[in-house]
């Protein structure tokens, strides 16, 4: 089992005249998918490039005005991270409306979500929209066709605060690692604390991950983030009680905690579009926090009711210590092989 898997890719389109140039990015374990061959990428490089170049002209297709658009260029390349860089060129009529298209989405797992920017040729936002599955295509109208600039904004930050809590409330490593904190809080006022601990050192750790400023590869951030869920637990069932210090604690950790949210952000690549930040910054962010609260406020109820009970205290709590440690363990050793 993956904690996490998050099923992003992006496609960033820039509009010059009449031309439309495009660059979509996907992870290599999707695009390995894609060509239904985990070998075929590393079948030497013959055979990678032309499986690549085949897959390249079917990643997204434009219509202008009901016509099909061929595409003049279409390369594939392999960038600094590892993933999958696609390019394509289209000519298109100057003042008319186009169509795209990704026609990909549907042979991509379940959930997979691709973000799409276009920007013109000023670099200036046009449009910014979240495709997935049964909404794989997106209007893309000239300036003097399209929507005021705040009905963009709206439904780019509905879906950027959607994404924020799927993305928590299926980041089971991070609800383990808050589980793990307060199976043994004893008072509102300690919950309250560490929840806003963790809260401010991701945000804080979020933001500066996504705008380049602290970059920290996945491969030590996620055995980090399973190596906190094996140290909480360990120290619930060797400190009995409440252990002193989780303040401090829950923030230090929280800071690698955020660097793993950031990894969403990144992968769409929104922290190398200087003028288009903030807003997916924000909204992703206040995503996670409603997914967070809701998450805390079913298991701080039921904690509150099962504490009542002398069994909990001496069976259940360490039990479920005992069992979160497990769980951080595997993924430790997992994430680390997979590295």
């Amino acid at each position: 089992m993956s904690a996490h898997d998050p099923g992003l890719s992006s496609v960033a389109v820039k509009l010059n005249g009449n031309r439309l140039d495009a660059t979509a990015t996907f992870a290599r374990k999707d695009v390995e998918g894609l060509i239904e061959s985990t070998a075929a990428l590393a079948s030497g490089p013959g055979v990678e490039r032309a499986r690549l170049q085949e897959l390249a002209r079917g990643i997204v297709a434009v219509e202008n005005a009901g016509r099909r658009l061929e595409p003049t260029e279409a390369t594939s390349r392999f960038d600094d991270q590892g993933n999958v860089e696609f390019r394509f060129s289209f000519v298109a009529d100057a003042s008319g409306t186009l169509e795209l298209r990704s026609c990909v989405l549907s042979r991509l797992p379940l959930g997979h979500r691709q973000f799409l920017s276009v920007t013109d040729a000023s670099g200036e936002k046009v449009i910014e929209r979240l495709l997935g599955k049964g909404a794989e295509a997106a209007t893309i109208l000239r300036r003097n066709e399209s929507h005021s600039a705040s009905e963009a904004d709206r439904t780019s930050a509905a879906g950027f605060l959607a994404l924020g809590m799927r993305h928590i409330l299926t980041g089971y490593d991070h609800l383990l690692f808050l589980l793990a904190l307060l199976v043994v809080t004893r008072s509102f006022v300690s919950s309250v604390k560490i929840i806003t601990c963790f809260t401010i050192a991701h945000s804080i750790t979020l933001a500066m991950a996504t705008f380049n400023i602290v970059v920290l590869p996945s491969r030590f951030v996620e055995p980090l983030i399973a190596g906190s869920i094996i140290y909480v637990s360990v120290e619930n069932l060797v400190r009995r009680g409440e252990p002193k210090g989780r303040g401090l604690l829950t923030f230090g950790f929280g800071l690698v905690h955020g660097l793993g949210f950031a990894s969403v952000l990144r992968e769409m690549g929104v922290g190398d579009r200087p003028g288009g930040v903030l807003m997916p910054l924000f909204s992703f962010n206040l995503g996670v926090e409603f997914g967070q609260l809701m998450v805390a406020a079913v298991v701080l109820s039921a904690l509150w009711k099962l504490r009542s009970k002398p069994l909990f205290t001496a069976r259940l709590a360490p039990a479920c210590s005992a069992a979160v440690a497990g769980l951080g363990t595997y993924w430790f050793f997992e994430r680390v092989a997979l590295n």
